[in-house]
């Protein structure tokens, strides 16, 4: 392929994202709910949840474009090695979190000392900690916002190229990231209104508007090398 990628901050389009992604949801509900449900069983397999993901992502991408796409398709291996690299990574990273707090329950005496009436400062210390750790790890997925795209759907396996390029791509979007990542739950959350069990059908709209979004982000960062070329001859 000549189309290349030039990593810049993205113009961030909140609604056309989710009124995009509900009509591709209702326009093709069948086949995005089978591979919604397919995407949920291979995330059954120790280590598989992203790159069930990344696979699902596909498989949109095939819908969107009006192109045959089998739910099985998910059940492809191909890109396990840079999702399994960075779950490990982001395993490494939680365990890295959590030092702090070991050495603090060390400590104060622990938990245990604490209900006997021993270990007053432990709550106290804790939870500004978990406070300042819990904005940190929204920080961090909101940087990795665009990782999954564009492992699955540009073939970047690199995790720090990938990484660099989301962290760019994210540059002046976090807090609209946020919103959108809060809005789009919330709105997959209706079907719960149904007994429960309708918000199995509603689900997949956190993934047909993230779908609409990483796209339209790729777009933004895409340049055709062939097309550039015959600019700068003109």
């Amino acid at each position: 392929m000549n189309t290349h990628i030039t990593a810049k901050p993205i113009d961030f389009k909140f609604g056309d994202y989710i009124s995009k992604g509900f009509d591709l949801l209702k326009n093709n509900y069948g086949a995005v709910f089978l591979g919604f449900l397919t995407t949920i069983v291979m995330s059954i397999i120790p280590f598989c949840g992203l790159l069930a993901l990344g696979n699902y992502h596909k498989y949109l991408r095939k819908i969107s474009k009006n192109q045959n796409a089998a739910a099985g398709e998910i059940f492809d291996f191909k890109d396990f090695m840079p999702y399994f690299i960075l779950q490990l990574i982001i395993l490494a990273a939680v365990f890295v979190m959590y030092i702090p707090i070991i050495i603090i329950i060390a400590i104060t005496g622990g938990v245990n000392e604490y209900y006997n009436g021993g270990g007053s400062s432990f709550p106290f210390i804790l939870f500004p900690l978990m406070a300042i750790m819990i904005f940190f790890l929204y920080y961090l997925l909101l940087k990795a916002f665009y990782i999954v795209p564009l492992i699955s759907l540009k073939g970047i396996t690199d995790i720090k190229t990938a990484w660099n390029t989301s962290k760019v791509m994210t540059k002046g979007n976090l807090i609209m990231i946020l919103l959108f990542s809060f809005v789009i739950s919330f709105l997959s959350q209706i079907g719960i209104l149904a007994c429960g069990i309708g918000v199995f059908f509603t689900l997949p709209l956190i993934y047909t508007c993230n779908h609409i979004a990483y796209e339209d982000a790729l777009q933004q960062i895409e340049y055709d090398e062939i097309k550039e070329i015959g600019t700068q001859e003109l």
